[in-house]
């Protein structure tokens, strides 16, 4: 069900393509810094924890 784009199929395919990889690569480095933040956030919680 692709929509006949004429001579400009390769160019607005290509923009698409690009803009999913684009939003999949932004998605993953957000999720990447939440996980390495979080393992920050633990590690000082725990080391105020201790020093109680």
């Amino acid at each position: 069900m692709i929509p006949d784009l004429g001579k400009y199929a390769v160019e607005v395919l290509t923009a698409y393509g690009v803009s999913i990889a684009l939003l999949v690569l932004i998605v993953g480095l957000s999720v990447q810094r939440s996980r390495k933040v979080r393992a920050q956030l633990a590690d000082v919680e725990a080391r105020r924890d201790a020093a109680r």
